[in-house]
């Protein structure tokens, strides 16, 4: 590891115990006309449509999961967050506005992170322990925001994918589970994303545009690969089920927007129609507990 941190040994665990199931939930048109387009719309009712579809899944399955929710989405459609607790399932932190650590200052970050887990906790009635980065944003340059988690009251994070990643990544982290001692003398619980080795890779695997794109073969031979050492870490967007063509203000930017927006928008929508039944397959083929109980058995805390 790295000078700026260091990893105490992870505690062993039960190989064919459950999973993590986790949910960002955040709307995909308002990030897109935020970030690609150049406005500001509210989070849609397509958040709260999509995640209810989810609610249902797992409800369907027996499974509860963690819910990590952007305090715009708990803003605008506040009952949403109250559904998703009284389902029983854990209400974790994804940021406020879905900004990544790096376009924010120390105070900046806290302040969001404040403002939302506040939220979030008003509405759920219960801790928010857990947060994700947005776009897995946690990274050696940004490991200060960890620091501010441990100062705002949070328990653990999940938001380092151990990968070289273009966008993302933090390639020498390590896949386990464990409590990370901070620079500062602080330390915090770790959950990473889970990955795979293939002919000498590590990859990504277990969720969001990897579910996506990857055939079902491949995520279940991951998950039981992963399985045999340590509990896997499924993640997704509601707006990976969305099958609509989103609201006329998003569509008439989009339209007028430059090829290279137009082009990443196709590729969100890439096989999107077999998201749903893909999932349902995972959810029949193994075990899932929120992510919450999953640090708490791999810490023993």
């Amino acid at each position: 590891m790295t000078a700026s941190g260091t990893i105490s040994e992870p505690s062993s665990s039960r190989p064919d115990g459950p999973n993590a199931f986790t949910v960002d939930v955040e709307d995909y048109y308002a990030i897109m006309m935020r970030d690609r387009l150049g406005a500001q719309i509210a989070p849609t009712e397509a958040v709260v449509r999509n995640t209810r579809r989810v609610l249902n899944l797992l409800a369907g399955h027996g499974v509860k999961a963690t819910f990590f929710v952007l305090g715009e989405v708990a803003a605008a459609h506040p009952a949403l967050v109250r559904d998703i607790a009284a389902a029983g399932h854990e209400i974790g932190v994804h940021g406020f506005y879905h900004r990544q650590f790096f376009k924010l200052t120390r105070q900046q970050l806290a302040a969001e992170l404040g403002n939302a887990k506040k939220l979030l906790e008003d509405l759920a009635g219960q801790p928010a322990h857990g947060h994700r980065a947005p776009a897995f944003s946690v990274r050696p340059d940004t490991l200060w925001g960890l620091e501010v988690l441990v100062e705002l009251g949070f328990r653990y994070d999940s938001s380092i994918f151990p990968i070289r990643g273009r966008r993302y990544g933090w390639a020498d982290f390590g896949p386990d589970i464990r409590r990370f001692e901070l620079p500062n003398g602080s330390s915090i619980i770790e959950a990473p994303m889970s990955t795979v080795r293939v002919l000498g890779r590590t990859l990504p695997a277990c969720g969001g545009g990897y579910l996506r794109h990857f055939p079902y073969w491949f995520t279940r031979w991951a998950m039981r690969r992963i399985q045999r050492i340590r509990p896997a870490v499924v993640y997704m967007h509601p707006y990976e089920i969305d099958l609509e063509p989103g609201p006329a203000e998003f569509q008439a930017a989009l339209s007028a927007s430059p090829r290279s927006i137009r082009h990443l928008h196709r590729m969100q929508l890439r096989n999107r129609r077999t998201v749903f039944a893909k999932l349902h397959r995972l959810l029949d083929g193994f075990r899932f507990a929120p992510l919450g109980e999953i640090v708490a058995t791999a810490t023993r805390e």
